[in-house]
């Protein structure tokens, strides 16, 4: 009898454990980045904003990244060098990453999650139509 309640004790924790457990992206909604109005920054805002809700397993870093794209740290080059071409410095309601987190694009990125946030879409096309500086 003890040696079953141990094993179901130990089967409850491996349970718990396991199910705490998560491969993804931490609740956006939990410490979300805020762009400010002017002067965004690639470093400060545009860079975390995709390692919080774009870089994992399954998106866009790893050995296979959707669409080629990975946008895991240092971010900036893949980012800009990408084909086809994601961003047009000083272009940010026209340049397809905008489009593609905006919704106007088919299939609205982040794929099957939360979108962002309206300050989070406006802050990264300012930062585009700022001239997209790795900043």
């Amino acid at each position: 009898m003890r040696r079953l309640s141990f094993l179901l004790v130990a089967l409850g924790g491996a349970v718990l454990f396991v199910s705490s457990c998560k491969d993804e992206i931490a609740d956006p909604s939990v410490n979300p980045i805020v762009f400010p109005q002017e002067n965004v920054s690639f470093t400060r805002h545009v860079e975390p904003l995709f390692q919080q809700r774009c870089s994992f397993i399954g998106c866009h870093a790893g050995g296979n990244p959707a669409a080629g794209l990975d946008l895991s740290t240092p971010a900036y080059n893949k980012l800009m060098n990408h084909q086809p071409r994601l961003v047009v410095s000083g272009e940010g309601s026209n340049s397809l990453l905008a489009q593609r987190i905006d919704g106007r694009f088919p299939r609205q990125m982040p794929l099957d999650r939360e979108p962002l946030n309206a300050n989070q879409i406006s802050g990264v096309k300012k930062w585009i139509d700022e001239g997209a500086s790795n900043n």
